[in-house]
């Protein structure tokens, strides 16, 4: 279950009059109707590290944890004590602090060109095999926000565990404008 205060942003294409505008093929920016979801307040590190680097035209994101406010959301591992829709659910809020994440680093979604490389690692118990479908929901939610053409290469890993006992962290690598 999600818990925690939210905030709710919108992606809206503009033209550089201010005007809405909307989107056609090969488009840089996001997509024209209006991406609704709630994301969290930005993540803040669990050690001694940063959330996100820029370096010249690229956006480095660590690996966003299933957490709001430094609070666990889901802790266990895929086949064990959570259910692939759980992970789902994990992976879905992973990815939603990674648009926290980025939207605070850049002050705006509309200077991201491209989801270059998503990787998700997923910790699971041995039987467990619906590792795609649980990373599907991170791939979903950046296409659903940058739109199709976006779309990046992405590796998804099983592994025995990960920090907190939380099951999911996502990273990502977007495009930026420099």
């Amino acid at each position: 279950m999600l818990r925690g205060r939210c905030c709710t942003w919108t992606v809206v294409r503009t033209q550089e009059n201010g005007k809405r505008q909307g989107r056609a093929a090969g488009q840089r920016r996001a997509p024209a109707a209006r991406a609704r979801h709630r994301t969290p307040p930005p993540p803040t590190p669990f050690g001694a590290y940063v959330e996100a680097v820029q370096t010249g035209n690229l956006l480095f994101l660590s690996g966003m944890l299933p957490a709001i406010g430094h609070e666990p959301k889901f802790v266990g591992r895929l086949g064990k004590e959570l259910d692939a829709n759980a992970g789902r659910e994990a992976v879905r809020i992973a990815a939603l602090n990674v648009l926290s994440a980025a939207r605070h680093k850049l002050r705006s979604l509309d200077n991201v060109t491209r989801v270059v490389r998503l990787c998700v690692y997923l910790a699971t118990e041995g039987d467990f095999f619906d590792q795609p479908r649980v990373a599907d929901a991170a791939s979903e939610l950046f296409r659903d926000v940058f739109g199709e053409d976006k779309t990046s290469v992405r590796m998804v890993l099983g592994v025995a565990s990960l920090p907190l006992g939380m099951p999911a962290a996502v990273e990502v690598i977007l495009e930026v404008e420099a």
